[in-house]
């Protein structure tokens, strides 16, 4: 079964920025620990600002042509790839994540290869359904199809039998130590409180052992009073050959054995050899694991399978917000955000309700590069690749979030004009449509002051304003409010300056404003009514951790304004029936309801990306801020 090519993330964003575009062996050699001399060396850290310009395009393949990934495959060229992408189900995935994702399914399919999903379900204590499902969901949105998905629990069997044969080997013990005494054995703290010194239990006969072990199995034992260790190199430099736990005892059922084990295999012991039964070529993990390839390959010699080539790349961290789980179940629990998917946060689930396409994600993780750096992006950046990607790819409609009424007085109250408006001013596949040009309009209460100003371009007492893709300006003759000081405007009188006979020229406006029509007989209703909500950063510095009494602390109080009376234009409701925009990843055409609010995208003119709430139900339109626009620095204020 072949990976599908149907759902391709990459391919639109390669229309749009014009793109260029080892056999398995068997090993047998005994366990030997790796010595000091040779330990891969830490990566470097590398933070990177946003930068004041826009980059150029990249060729959305350049990752896997280039750099880190070309020459890991350099490494291994021959036979067919096989990776995969190996999640604990104990949590929902966030941006980081998607970088892993992309670049093992991705350097899968740039090959012709195939890329398992395979779950890491050895801890039943932190397991849940729901993020089994959440996170294939993911994968399938971001445009991959597994080749296979599978589970580390597949393979209970098999590696209960390479432990017993481990231990036969005299390559692992059942130790009886305390976590404070094996901590100690390893030098305390860090490793650098005291000396190393080998576990009592380390020189038991193997017979001994392999009757521990069966009886760690079978109940003799509680959680944390036996394990099993492998017997590596307690001397080396690397704490990843410290005699590692390969088996530890939970009584928690099992999502897919049930009752059936007590005993489970750790990380260190089944990542490797789970790698190995599924002939994986590149098993390619981040930096955290470079240490662990060490202890990788030696467990893969010392039980006698195939051993795979692990290499590790630099992760992707954003600053200014926190992607832990246990720090985003505080935000959740303290209902200082809605949910998981509260587009204020950064795990997958959320980014995509906040209305980021799939290809764009794929195209900052493919802009960025890959390397041995950890990386620290600035939320503006990847907020800039977005905004960069979106421009190409929705419409665009006119919304005014906070709306105030003009009447324009030398119209009659009958008077209907149909307006063309295109819905890309570049692309003219995009299509057009028309709205209606009535008596009465909205535009947004920022777009008038009552006091004029030389700064100020819009709307005011006798100046005159352009109203986008009408033919004429319209010129502020008065304006009611509700109190007595004048600052709250409740209503707006106008003229239409057009010629008395319609040929004469006329003194174009200084700037033109978005507007919506009142016309509730025409184009099914005019306007349609919405809840805007504006997001902005969750926390108010960079490094939210470093803030006085913790991250908590650092919350921005005005990090979502709602704008309950919004209105929209009328070709909201073609723009919905055209969805998903853009067409790309796992979002395919249908019922928005059913392939998701969310790909209901557009950019409000002069306002911001935006798409459709999930919230968005029985006829209610609640809308989502995705980015705002790129804007020079005071343009808001004129």
């Amino acid at each position: 079964m072949e990976e599908s090519s149907k759902a391709d993330p990459v391919a639109l964003a390669e229309r749009l920025q014009n793109a260029d575009k080892s056999t398995p062996t068997k090993s047998s050699k005994p366990p030997k620990a790796s010595k000091s001399a040779k330990q891969p060396k830490p990566p470097p850290v590398k933070k990177e600002k946003a930068p004041n310009a826009p980059v150029a395009p990249v060729d959305p393949q350049s990752m896997f042509k280039e750099g880190f990934l070309k020459s890991v495959f350099n490494e291994k060229p021959s036979g067919k790839v096989i990776t995969r992408f190996p999640p604990e189900p104990n949590g929902y995935l966030h941006i980081g994540h998607s970088k892993a994702i992309a670049i093992n399914f991705g350097f899968a399919r740039y090959h012709d290869g195939v890329c398992y999903l395979r779950f890491d379900d050895t801890n039943p204590e932190a397991e849940e359904e729901k993020y089994f499902t959440a996170i294939e969901n993911m994968v399938q949105w971001l445009g991959f199809t597994p080749y296979k998905i599978t589970y580390s629990s597949d393979h209970f069997d098999k590696l209960y039998e390479l432990a017993e044969a481990l231990i036969k080997r005299d390559g692992a013990y059942v130790c009886s130590c305390t976590d404070t005494e094996i901590k100690d054995q390893r030098g305390g703290e860090r490793g650098t409180a005291g000396p190393r010194y080998a576990c009592p239990h380390r020189d038991r006969p193997t017979s001994e052992s392999l009757t521990e072990f069966r009886a760690m199995r079978d109940g003799k034992y509680k959680p944390r009073e036996a394990f099993l260790r492998m017997k590596q190199d307690i001397t080396d430099g690397n704490p990843q050959m410290w005699d590692l736990a390969a088996y530890r005892i939970l009584e928690k059922k099992h999502h897919r054995t049930g009752d059936r084990w007590r005993i489970y295999p750790t990380y260190d012991f089944t990542h490797c050899l789970c790698d190995s039964f599924e002939d994986i070529s590149h098993s390619l993990c981040t930096t955290e694991f470079t240490l662990s390839r060490v202890s990788y390959e030696w467990l893969c010699d010392a039980v006698q399978v195939y051993k795979p080539m692990q290499r590790e790349y630099g992760r992707l961290n954003l600053t200014g917000t926190v992607l832990s789980k246990r720090k985003l179940l505080q935000l959740v629990t303290a209902k200082h955000v809605r949910s998981w998917d509260d587009p204020r946060l950064y795990t997958l689930i959320a980014l995509r309700r906040r209305g980021i396409p799939p290809g764009a994600i794929l195209a900052f993780v493919n802009e960025l590069g890959v390397s041995t750096a950890l990386t620290n992006i600035q939320i503006v950046r990847f907020e800039q690749s977005v905004r960069r990607y979106l421009e190409q790819t929705v419409p665009r409609l006119m919304l005014v979030l906070d709306p105030v009424p003009v009447t324009i007085d030398n119209l009659p109250p009958d008077y209907i004009e149909d307006i063309e408006l295109p819905f890309s001013p570049k692309d003219p596949s995009f299509g057009t449509h028309t709205v209606p040009f009535t008596q009465t309009i909205y535009i947004d209460r920022s777009d008038f002051r009552p006091v004029d100003s030389k700064d100020f371009f819009r709307l005011a007492p006798g100046k005159s304003v352009g109203l986008l893709k009408v033919p004429f300006p319209i010129t502020a003759t008065s304006f009611e409010t509700a109190n007595d000081d004048g600052t709250v405007i409740t209503a707006i009188h106008a003229t239409y300056d057009k010629p008395a006979d319609g040929t004469a020229a006329f003194k174009k406006p200084k700037t033109y404003i978005q507007w919506v029509a009142s016309s509730p007989e025409r184009h099914g209703g005019s306007p349609i009514r919405a809840e805007a909500r504006i997001f902005n950063p969750l926390f108010k510095s960079e490094n939210p951790d470093s803030a006085e009494g913790g991250f908590l602390n650092d919350i921005n109080p005005h990090s979502e304004e709602v704008f309950p009376h919004a209105m929209i234009e009328v070709g909201l409701e073609e723009v919905r029936r055209r969805a998903p925009w853009p067409s790309e990843g796992g979002e395919k055409r249908g019922e928005a309801a059913a392939t998701g609010w969310e790909t209901v995208r557009f950019q409000g003119l002069r306002v911001g990306y935006f798409c459709m709430d999930k919230d968005s139900e029985g006829g209610k339109v609640v809308l989502n801020r995705i980015v705002s626009l790129k804007e020079d620095a005071g343009k808001g204020d004129r």
